[in-house]
């Protein structure tokens, strides 16, 4: 069949909700361009079409503004004149975690419901780079083809797009598909999402465009349906786009222009498409590019905020849903509209120029205290849900006497752990209705405090630590009358809470005694340098760095640890070290060290350095920042001035820990610099292993011929893994989502603080914040172990890295729960968990696993109660019943697999 040339005009402006101006501000052109879109469909045909930027978001903060336009947004949703969904947000696709991503798909669905209409393209227009599983998430919530900007053709200073020599693509449309198979139709904009930007009604500028802008889309497309994006970022709406269509065709009768709609669209390219197109597997990163505008480095502009990220994300999936659904199945309500207020508030600071940092100061002062909302309601779910759970529990047990504590310790992590717990405990706590408040601190301070012993349901004595924290103030809610406050005697206490069953609890009991048993344990720390437990040895160098001996292959990492720091004259979009410059390292820089934790259960060894280095960049750094300078041609250097970062680094290793966990607090005083921190594997290899989203990504060391960046930085989740098949070293995290793997000895290099001084894009906006000065800390784990992360499983140790345990301290009461308990079993070879919740439109348990492996695996699960058993969708559509409440089910190569079970008839 011969199809006309046919040119689709799509209406848009895509829409940052933050960027060069705060929310505020953005909004406020916001509204007036909704108004005008109202206003355009008001008053005839001449406009048929806008599409909103894939975004629900944008319809919230305009209702928030103008209350009464709901209905008449919905009648032109449903006439399809407006194009809504199908996300919440358009966030950053590797800042942001598996189950981040999900919800965004579903509660932009969710939203789009009430509209009747959504637009089932997967929309990425600027997201930078794309995770590899996209297409398998995209087919599971029905969506069968995606739009993308970036991530297969170079894109470089000003969103200008160019060819490079080879790219993954010939074409605009490609076959796009994710390591497990699953495809989708992509539409890259190989000419941006401007290309049809400002069209004009002058016939004689009209002509010159359309033949310009009709050469440049046949050049990329495989068919004779070309798409012109009529937008750009803010783009007010071209209002008189009707009268440049019917210009359009006057000028060019062969060719048909219509105003159209990425749902049309896509039906017919999908009828014109050749035979054969280029199928690409997995990440769209820019392989193939110079590397120069990756924009990869977003990763490591303002460190803290990914850090408050990871933490919102891991407390909100990892704990307060789990939770919920454990509370739940005894009988108490699930908080599920507060979980998504909370997902929803977390959800606004991941648009790509939020979360990747790439802002002004205003904007990332606002994520801010968004995060610290999400924090707030998170603690609070997590406080209540485990306190109810708490209630059902027979603490009261034949080897306990009244005047025990019980602490019932939570895992919700998925896997069975071994944790050095601490945690703060009330001995004794007298409230203000007792005697007057001013006599109470010194009432309970000047009793003695009593030794302690740790005993579980069986009386056994386990070894514990503490250490006395004085009197503190403190209040309780009662559900039934007036606030209560008081003040306690305060421990803490440090033990080890061993095999806590994967989403379960433990109960330990503290017990005063006149004698501590267990005084005789062996120390971890062997000398004031040297740390052991049954898994690894650790040495402490002068300048310290240390070597790590995995016990269990006998396998030697020698020198981990080095710091370096480079100068950084580019942008909070991408690193760029001064020309020639050969980096800064603590390797030469005596380190003071002193052991500030030891004990059987956990040491602690403290190094300090006081490091000078360059002071800012140079003194021609800012004029070629005034000029516009691109960052790939700046030719400033570092400034001969010289102040002192300090660096106070806590070496920690733990009874039972697999390996180091490290936290560095870091006084920065100096200006545009970026400091990572080296682990050199002298493993041979030519690839690594790096948390994805819902994949653990293989990845080259080398990058691609056409790649001419100095640096070759990569974005990662939980952890980065280096192995030669035979030993492998992984270091987990909490925050820091950039890394290069470093050619001399296959070092890993995991970006620790980024200081820089300009956003970066299409003119000179100073933030003077992202140079963070201050105090700020990074954390991290160093993990040997045999053959790679995937094989040894050690994905789960990285993963549960993240994922803090809970303590909660209650009094001896009857319940019907025992004092040890699991709420839900599972186990499959290979499978990393993701998630357990409750559905969001019924009151159904979730769970969802991935793959890490390219074998075909299985998981056998179970929740506590459950009667009809389901394999779901991502976005919880019920996909194929099973008879059995317990389920066996295949899983695929890098398959995600959600399972459900019906809780309540």
């Amino acid at each position: 069949m011969e199809f006309k040339t046919t040119a689709h005009i799509i209406s848009h402006s895509h829409w940052d909700r933050e960027w060069y101006m705060p929310f505020e501000k953005h909004r406020y052109h916001l509204v007036k361009l909704m108004d005008t879109l109202i206003d355009l469909f008001e008053k005839g045909e001449d406009f048929q079409s806008f599409h909103l930027d894939g975004q629900m978001i944008i319809l919230e903060d305009y209702f928030q503004i103008r209350p009464d336009k709901k209905e008449l947004i919905k009648k032109l949703v449903q006439e399809k004149k407006l194009h809504i969904g199908p996300w919440y947000v358009l966030q950053d696709a590797f800042l942001t975690s598996s189950e981040a991503n999900v919800r965004n798909m579903l509660y932009g669905l969710q939203a789009a419901k009430e509209y009747g209409v959504v637009s089932k393209v997967g929309y990425f227009p600027d997201t930078f780079g794309i995770y590899g599983q996209a297409p398998q998430l995209l087919q599971q919530a029905n969506i069968k083809t995606a739009a993308f900007g970036r991530g297969v053709k170079p894109t470089g200073f000003n969103n200008m797009v160019s060819d490079a020599k080879t790219f993954e693509s010939p074409y605009s449309e490609l076959k796009w598909k994710s390591p497990d198979g699953s495809a989708v139709l992509g539409v890259l904009f190989a000419n941006w999402y401007s290309n049809g930007n400002e069209v004009p009604v002058d016939r004689e500028s009209a002509k010159k465009y359309w033949e310009t802008k009709l050469a440049d889309a046949k050049k990329y497309s495989s068919t004779p349906n070309l798409l012109f994006m009529n937008g750009c970022d803010h783009q007010p709406i071209q209002v008189d786009i009707g009268e440049a269509i019917k210009v359009a065709e006057e000028l060019f009768p062969d060719i048909t222009f219509v105003h159209s709609n990425f749902d049309d669209y896509m039906d017919v390219l999908q009828e014109s498409l050749p035979e054969q197109l280029q199928t690409i597997t997995g990440e769209l990163r820019n392989q193939r590019t110079d590397g120069w505008s990756t924009l990869v480095n977003t990763a490591s502009a303002r460190i803290y905020l990914k850090q408050m990220n990871q933490k919102c994300q891991t407390l909100l999936e990892k704990v307060a849903e789990p939770l919920s659904v454990f509370s739940y199945f005894l009988g108490h309500e699930y908080p599920r509209d507060y979980l998504r207020y909370a997902w929803k508030t977390l959800m606004e600071n991941h648009p790509h120029d939020s979360i990747c940092g790439c802002s002004v100061d205003e904007v990332h002062r606002e994520m801010v205290t968004r995060f610290e909302k999400v924090q707030q309601t998170a603690s609070t779910i997590i406080e209540e849900k485990a306190n109810e759970v708490v209630s059902h529990i027979s603490t009261k047990q034949s080897v306990v006497d009244e005047d025990m504590i019980p602490v019932v310790v939570f895992n919700t992590s998925g896997n069975t752990r071994d944790v050095v717990i601490e945690k703060e405990v009330e001995l004794e706590k007298v409230y203000f209705s007792d005697m007057p408040f001013s006599e109470i601190p010194d009432f309970l301070g000047s009793k003695d405090l009593p030794d302690i012993n740790l005993v579980d349901k069986s009386g056994k004595v386990h070894v514990c630590k503490t250490k006395d924290l004085g009197t503190r103030f403190g209040y309780e809610l009662p559900g039934d009358g007036f606030r209560r406050p008081y003040y306690a005697r305060i421990i803490k206490l440090t033990f080890l809470a061993h095999s806590l069953p994967g989403y379960g609890y433990k109960t330990f009991y503290i017990k005063p005694a006149k004698e501590t048993k267990l005084n005789g344990q062996p120390s971890i720390n062997q000398c004031a340098r040297e740390l052991e437990n049954e898994f690894v040895h650790l040495f402490v160098h002068e300048n310290g760095s240390y070597t790590l001996t995995d016990k269990q292959t006998g396998k030697v990492f020698e020198n981990l640890g080095i710091y370096e720091n480079s100068g950084d004259i580019g942008n909070e979009y991408m690193f760029r070290k001064p020309n020639g410059e050969v980096p800064l390292t603590t390797k030469d820089l005596k380190a003071e060290i002193r052991v500030v934790e030891d004990h059987s259960l956990r040491s602690v060894i403290e190094l300090v350095h006081e490091w000078e280095i360059p002071k800012e960049a140079d003194e021609q750094f800012q004029r070629e920042k005034e000029l516009l300078v691109w960052h790939k041609d700046r030719l400033s250097g570092r400034s001969s001035e010289n102040v002192t970062i300090r660096l106070t680094t806590h070496i920690q290793l733990d009874q039972k820990a697999k390996g180091p966990s490290v936290k560095v607090t870091i006084e920065n005083q100096a200006k545009d610099h970026r400091l990572r921190v080296l682990f050199p594997t002298n493993l041979s290899t030519n690839e690594h292993y790096a948390d994805s989203i819902f994949e653990v990504a293989k990845r080259p060391n080398i990058p691609e011929r056409e790649w001419d960046n100095p640096s070759f930085d990569h974005h990662q989740q939980a952890f980065v893994s280096v192995t030669d098949g035979k030993h492998g070293m992984t270091i987990a995290n909490k925050g820091l989502h950039e890394y290069e793997i470093l050619e001399e000895q296959q070092t890993i290099a995991v970006t620790i603080l980024r200081s820089t001084s300009e956003l970066g894009d299409w003119g000179l906006f100073s933030t003077p914040e992202a140079q963070c000065i201050g105090t700020y800390q990074a954390e991290w784990m160093v993990i040997p172990h045999k053959g790679t992360v995937v094989e040894s499983e050690v994905f789960k140790e990285a993963y549960d890295f993240q994922v803090p345990v809970i303590a909660v301290q209650t009094d001896v009461h009857e319940g019907l729960l025992p004092t040890e308990k699991t709420f839900f079993t599972w186990e499959g070879k290979s499978l990393a968990i993701s998630s357990i919740k409750l559905a969001e439109e019924r009151d159904d348990v979730i769970a969802r696993w991935f793959n890490t492996s390219e074998k075909e695996t299985m998981v056998i699960a179970q929740p506590m109660q459950g009667t009809n058993s389901y394999k779901s969708t991502i976005v919880e559509n019920v996909k194929e019943p099973f008879e059995n409440t317990q389920i066996q089910e295949k899983v695929k190569p890098f398959e995600i697999i959600s399972l459900g079970w019906q809780v309540k008839e």
